[in-house]
Order: structure tokens, then C-alpha cells, then sequence
């Protein structure tokens, strides 16, 4: 990865399931060198969790979600049970720039791979604590999924509809959005270890960065001491905003209006020039207040049409509408394809398949998937056998013994 913005750059990744996986593949992706600590002893859960290919046994080199996120990294196995295995670990520490964990709070201490014990051997390391409500407080030791962090970030709270309980999203978001907040955190602990020499402990907490995505409630308790509802679809400022049904199988399109504009650009396009001057629509907070009898207006115009026929002719109008993507739409969406988004992997466990690409475009550095997903402890002679003392025959020794596991 010559032509890659962190090339030269060593992570070693203790973390595993989603969030650190995700963290360590964005570094991966720009070029970075990831080394994977795994165990035979209790393995990554995402080796073997759904989704596996159809057509290949079940394994743990085919789970679907670890070869998306672990793509361009390398994998050693070590008992971190057993002191020598430790032992190989600072070493690794030693010759790494990066380190990152995601274990729940106090894991790393008892293993004696703590920031302070890394510090003490590396003392311009960056490490990167990846935990469910971050290294202190009186919550960090709680255990955290992906629907206990959605509610205690106050995102389920306004997700769902006025009149039904607190809904969580149809996917796991606090790993995605911890995972691209700890890289985050990397790299600007590197830009100050560039500027000063000096390393940190870079603690990112995933419900505080679900927090992060709610700024709009949270100020407006700050501010007017109002506390948001769910709303399913709508939106006071914007109105209509919500999604209507299309021509064909589950097929819907999206529209949001903002401006006066827009709006009349809207009655324009389904017919119904006359209602920008109907008294029940006049602004948006009339719009707001009688949306039902708008949606109903909508969807008399969309369910004659298919979801991208309705998204082209709408935006063809200058009003703001997209149709509302499956996944299989997603991976062969004419938009994502020409932008080279879904790219081809080729594993060899579960052949060429699509993966998921990067969501920036750098012009002179860009992210590229050079290899697949490594196999469990796929590089543990090519990394441990570079290390000061490791001979061939010591690795065979340690092999046996299971310190290499």
C-alpha cells in the first residue's frame, strides 16, 4: 500500500466483534499495517455469527462479518492466558505505533496490557480504550450491546412513533459510529504525536458517541426545557416528510420539503397545482398540522409510479426525494456502482464476493482493499518470527505449547 496516506503505520488490534473491527479496518484501508491478536481459546465472535455464504460450510474463516471488517489486516494467534504470550504481546507493543482494545473495563489490566504497561515499554504509544461508556464513570463497568447503548444514548427514545414505545434501529450503530469515533481519536493523537513526540490514551466511549447524534433534542431541553418525542417520519420544520408507497413489491420513495419552493415544485409535479394556496397549507406549520391528509394527496401520485421512476421525475423538479433502498437495490444501485462503492473480494474460504468500499475519495492517497480477511492465525510465523529472538525453532516451541494458540 505505497500510495496510502498511513502507510508506515503499525496498529496492533486486540479488539474483536464490531466496533474495534471497524475502528482498525478505516486505518487499515488508508494504508496502515493492523496485526490482529486472536485466540484459539475464545475466538472473535464475529468468525462465527451469520451471515456465512450459502455455499460454504460454516467455519471460522467464512463468517461474512469478519471477513467484511477485518479485510487488509494480518491475524496471530496468542494465549494471553499464559505469561509468555504476554510477553509476545509488549514485544509487538514495542515495535507498534497503535495500540486498540475493546475487552470490557479491566480486561487489559488483568492481562497486564493496560495503557500504563505499554507506556512503560513505549512511551509515545497511542492507545485506543474502545469501550460501551468509556474507561471512567460509574457505568463503565456495565455490560453493553448494541440496544443497551440506544437507550442510554437517548436515540431510542426518539426513534419509533408518538403513540409506541422506544425503538431501537435496524442495526447495530453504536459499533459503527464507535468505530469511526476511535479512529478519529487516532488520528489526531497522531497529529499531535507528529507535532510533540508525545503519545496518549485516546478513551472513546460509543454511547457518548450515539449522544452525539441526537444534538438537536439535547439542545432543545438545554435551551427550552422540552423534552422531544418520537415522531415517526415527520418532522415540525419540514413538511410533508415521510416515505410513500410505489408501483411494484415494497417499493417506496422518500420526501422531504423544506422551502416554499420546493413544495410548489411538488403540487406542480403530482397534479395538484392548486394546493400551495389551499388555507390547510399555506406554511409549513399548517403543512405539519394536517400532514395525514397530505400524505394521503402523495400517495395517491407515488403508488403510479416505481420508486426510481418517482425519485427521477421528483428530482428532476428540484424536489428533494430517493427512493428507499433494499439491500440488494443497494449493491447494485447505478449511482454506487459508477462511484466503484461495492468492490469484489476475493476470499479464499468463501470466494469473490462484493464488499462494502470506502466512503471518502481521497485524489492522491486512496483507500484500497489490498488483501482479504485474514485466516485465524494466518500470519503468526510471518509477524512473530520477525521479532528480536524469535528463531524458527522457538516458534516451533511455542507452538506446541500453546502460547501460540
Amino acid at each position: 500500500m505505497s500510495d496510502s496516506a498511513l502507510t508506515g503505520l503499525r496498529v496492533l488490534d486486540f479488539s474483536w466483534v464490531w466496533a474495534g473491527p471497524i475502528c482498525t479496518m478505516l486505518l487499515a484501508d488508508m494504508g496502515a499495517e493492523v496485526i490482529k491478536i486472536e485466540s484459539n481459546r475464545r475466538l472473535d465472535t464475529s468468525r462465527i455469527v451469520p451471515p456465512f455464504p450459502d455455499s460454504v460450510q460454516e467455519g471460522v474463516n467464512s463468517g461474512g462479518q469478519y471477513n467484511t471488517y477485518n479485510r487488509n489486516k494480518k491475524s496471530c494467534t496468542l494465549d494471553l492466558t499464559k505469561p509468555e504470550a504476554v510477553r509476545i504481546a509488549m514485544q509487538l507493543v514495542k515495535e507498534s505505533d497503535v495500540v486498540v482494545e475493546n475487552f470490557s473495563a479491566g480486561v487489559m489490566t488483568r492481562l497486564g496490557l493496560d495503557y500504563d504497561a505499554c507506556r512503560a515499554i513505549k512511551p509515545d504509544i497511542i492507545y485506543l480504550s474502545l469501550s460501551g461508556y468509556g474507561a471512567t464513570g460509574p457505568s463503565s463497568n456495565f455490560v453493553s450491546y448494541g440496544m443497551q447503548l440506544q437507550a442510554f444514548s437517548g436515540l431510542a427514545s426518539l426513534t419509533g412513533y408518538a403513540d409506541g414505545p422506544p425503538r431501537n434501529l435496524g442495526t447495530p450503530i453504536s459499533d459503527t459510529v464507535g468505530g469511526l469515533s476511535g479512529a478519529l481519536g487516532i488520528l489526531a493523537a497522531l497529529h499531535h504525536q507528529h507535532t510533540t513526540g508525545e503519545g496518549q490514551f485516546v478513551d472513546v466511549s460509543q454511547c457518548e458517541a450515539l449522544v452525539a447524534l441526537c444534538p438537536e433534542a439535547v439542545l432543545d431541553y438545554i435551551l427550552n426545557g422540552r423534552v422531544q418525542e418520537p415522531a415517526g417520519n415527520r418532522d415540525s420544520s419540514m413538511a410533508p416528510h415521510g416515505v410513500y408507497r410505489c408501483k411494484g413489491e415494497n417499493n417506496w420513495v422518500a420526501i422531504a420539503i423544506t422551502t416554499d419552493e420546493e413544495w410548489k415544485a411538488l403540487c406542480e409535479t403530482i397534479g395538484r397545482p392548486e394546493l400551495p394556496g389551499n388555507a390547510r397549507f399555506l406554511d409549513v406549520g399548517l403543512r405539519y398540522q394536517n400532514q395525514d391528509e397530505l400524505d394521503r394527496i402523495i400517495s395517491e401520485w407515488t403508488v403510479n409510479h416505481g420508486d426510481y421512476e418517482a425519485m427521477h421525475i421528483l428530482q428532476g423538479k428540484g424536489v428533494p426525494a430517493t427512493a428507499v433502498l433494499s439491500n440488494a437495490q443497494l449493491v447494485r444501485d447505478p449511482h454506487l456502482v459508477e462511484r466503484g462503492f461495492n468492490i469484489e473480494d476475493n476470499h479464499p474460504v468463501t470466494g469473490k464476493r462484493t464488499i462494502s468500499g470506502f466512503s471518502w475519495h481521497l485524489s492522491r492517497t486512496p483507500g484500497q482493499v489490498q488483501c482479504h480477511a485474514p485466516l485465524l492465525g494466518q500470519h503468526n510465523e510471518e509477524v512473530l518470527c520477525g521479532l528480536p529472538g524469535m528463531s524458527r525453532e522457538r516458534f516451533k516451541e511455542l507452538v506446541s505449547s500453546g502460547v501460540i494458540y
